[in-house]
């Protein structure tokens, strides 16, 4: 082992077992933390655990825990080896482990802890970005998650929640076409254009291979196994600066792979879906500085032949530094929309009618209500205490469930 790997392990190990300095938990590992950031090697890790128990209606009086540990490093090739271009490389590495309280407890479509799934160790990504020809126009390409650039809102307003309904992009993205949930990964290749400081457009095109990094046994295989076609989404951002910023985004994605038809025997030649997503700030103290309130909204539809989660709609309100000596904490309340493909609807009661079982009169949509606190303990650890109120829990699974009320704790920790 030479000095640096020894050193760096001691920094490691002194980090774990003395009080955290600074914005991470193990602090500057004896100021080598910040001399390896000055050579282009830059280290990141964090946690998160999510508990939930439920308290009133679904299916079990009981509690359950999910976690996330992520672990990465990029390399600063322009610091590295004097490249111009803005290179970077990016190694990212993610564990799951844990219980779903949707799955064991309520019986939900939208999952309650959105660290849960996937509980393995796993390649999240393995990229390499750079500009190319002109400072405005980005490339990034390798083995990696496609909402890491796509489909969810810049500005992370939307993980001030726990519920996956609202944290990343609109599940039903994920549901009918091969655009996947972090942190499943595929290669694939993102190119970013800046017309001009407020408008960006985004394309990218992406493998799809069900059989890849979403199973275990394929945790580490950088290749395709079985490639069924390519998802390629467009992206249009436009994002203002003013007293009042705001960051709106416009896209649509294309899944070329040929699927069977929900409730049919035949196939369809292609999966597709838009969205829109929204971030706009309502009003700035004037007294206060910092304390801002802001509305969010997104809409999300998908392929109505292949999609059993045809629409969602998302709307809440997050307050941030909600009290002066609070800077860092915000307040949210959300609410979400799910709604499940009439064809998918169909094909339940049908198999209900052809067990001779009594089906449901159900609502629509699947309904989410959630109110959170981040408490920003320390310049590392986030506390966020969650209620959620499910409203139709069974309304994807063609069951009669009462409405569930979560009472959760989300604890964010970085490295």
């Amino acid at each position: 082992m030479n000095t640096l790997s020894i050193r760096l392990l001691g920094s490691l190990l002194l980090g774990a077992i003395l009080p955290a300095y600074g914005s991470t938990l193990t602090g500057d590992w004896g100021g080598l933390r910040h001399q390896l950031d000055e050579q282009g090697i830059k280290f990141t890790g964090d946690y998160s655990g999510e508990t939930a128990y439920n308290a009133h209606g679904g299916q079990h009086r009981s509690a359950r825990y999910s976690q996330n540990i992520k672990l990465g490093v990029q390399l600063d090739l322009g610091k590295l080896y004097g490249l111009h271009n803005g290179d970077k490389i990016q190694l990212t590495v993610n564990d799951r482990r844990g219980n779903s309280a949707s799955e064991d407890l309520v019986g939900n479509r939208l999952p309650i802890q959105e660290n849960y799934g996937g509980l393995y160790t796993r390649l999240t990504e393995l990229s390499y970005e750079r500009t190319l020809f002109t400072p405005a126009l980005n490339l990034k390409l390798g083995y990696m998650a496609m909402g890491n650039d796509l489909g969810g809102l810049d500005s992370g307003i939307l993980c001030n929640f726990m519920n996956a309904g609202f944290c990343g992009h609109p599940l039903n993205m994920s549901g009918g076409s091969g655009w996947t949930n972090y942190p499943n990964a595929h290669l694939g290749a993102r190119v970013k254009y800046d017309f001009s400081p407020a408008w960006q457009l985004r394309v990218a095109a992406f493998n799809v291979d069900p059989q890849s990094n979403g199973n275990s046994s394929r945790a580490w295989h950088v290749g395709p196994k079985h490639t069924t076609g390519t998802v390629v989404p467009i992206e249009l951002v436009y994002k203002h600066a003013s007293e009042l910023p705001g960051e709106y985004k416009l896209g649509y994605y294309y899944d070329s792979s040929n699927v069977q038809r929900i409730g049919s025997d035949k196939h369809v030649s292609g999966r597709g879906g838009h969205y829109l997503l929204i971030d706009q700030a309502l009003w700035n103290s004037q007294t206060s500085e910092g304390r801002t309130l802001h509305a969010f909204g997104q809409y999300s539809a998908a392929s109505k032949a292949a999609s059993p989660f045809s629409r969602w709609y998302g709307a809440g309100l997050v307050l941030y530094k909600p009290f002066a000596g609070r800077p860092r904490d915000t307040v949210a309340l959300g609410y979400g929309r799910a709604v499940p493909n009439p064809r998918s609807r169909d094909v339940l009661q049908q198999a209900a009618e052809a067990s001779d079982n009594a089906f449901p009169n159900l609502d629509s949509a699947e309904q989410l209500l959630e109110l959170s606190y981040g408490y920003q303990a320390t310049p590392w650890l986030i506390l966020r205490p969650d209620v959620q109120y499910i409203i139709e829990p069974g309304a994807f699974s063609g069951e009669k469930i009462d409405n569930a009320l979560i009472l959760g704790l989300q604890v964010k920790a970085t490295f």
